[in-house]
């Protein structure tokens, strides 16, 4: 995964609504009619949470009628859980700030 990938990604979390929505399709794909009854948002604007989500590769989208159907993308969600874990602390265990 590139720095512009996780660039975006990060982009896209800075978001509570953002954040919520993630943890809810981390349970398995939700209609957007029930994404919206979480919240206290128009469907425009959950519309434009989705669109972020969905450009930096976070989210998975299919139309079934008129609704739209969400799920994670789990490629690139294993991508960015990798680059956060290889990220180090320097203050744990003698690291490298010494």
């Amino acid at each position: 995964m590139n720095m512009i990938d996780v660039a975006l990604i990060c982009k896209a979390l800075g978001d509570s609504n953002r954040l919520q929505i993630i943890q809810m399709l981390s349970d398995g794909e939700k209609c957007g009619c029930k994404l919206l009854e979480k919240f206290e948002i128009t469907q425009p604007t959950l519309s434009h949470h989705m669109k972020i989500l969905c450009e930096c590769g976070l989210v998975d989208t299919r139309k079934e009628g008129k609704w739209s159907h969400y799920s994670l993308n789990c490629e690139t969600l294993n991508g960015f859980k990798q680059f956060i874990e290889g990220l180090n602390c320097c203050g744990e265990k003698g690291g490298c700030c010494k």
